[in-house]
């Protein structure tokens, strides 16, 4: 899974946004607002990976066993699929 190509993320204040550029800020309008844990994930995912592999970088990089992890990374990953934020 690989988020699609046409966002932008940053960090404004102690929130991190993701706003469309280019094209694709013809048909999405709007901002995404994501948490540290979101932004984290939505950086991961801009290469493509698996969420088995989200679940380990989650891990890795915070204090979270891998239940809780596995249950994030799935939820985010059902929200970039139905949004149709993937490539």
């Amino acid at each position: 899974m690989k988020i699609k190509k046409g966002f932008v993320i940053r960090k404004v204040g102690d929130a991190h946004v993701v706003v469309p550029v280019g094209e694709l800020s013809k048909t999405f309008h709007g901002m995404i607002n994501l948490n540290e844990t979101g932004a984290f994930l939505w950086k991961f995912f801009t290469a493509e990976h698996s969420v088995n592999e989200a679940v380990a970088a989650l891990c890795a990089e915070y204090e979270v066993d891998e239940e809780r992890a596995r249950i994030d990374a799935e939820k985010f990953a059902e929200v970039l699929t139905k949004n149709s934020f993937i490539e």
